[in-house]
């Protein structure tokens, strides 16, 4: 699905949307937060991209949910 990522004055936001979904992101993998997961606020477990580390915000990227059962 397409997320876009953007920095705010409270931290990483990720926008669904399709879902019209707008959450923080809470908790990730890695840091910078390309190519592992990250977990927004709603719960919602998102297997990002691998992108370079500088990469620019705002950035809209195809990202996957995690199955429920697999959180």
């Amino acid at each position: 699905m397409k997320v876009m990522i953007r920095e705010t004055a409270k931290g990483l936001e990720a926008y669904v949307p399709k879902k019209d979904l707008e959450e923080m992101i809470v908790e990730t993998e890695l840091t910078p937060l390309w190519g592992g997961w990250a977990r927004l606020a709603n719960g919602w477990v998102l297997e990002m991209p691998a992108l370079a580390p500088d990469t620019s915000l705002p950035v809209t990227v195809d990202a996957r949910k995690r199955p429920e059962a697999a959180e």
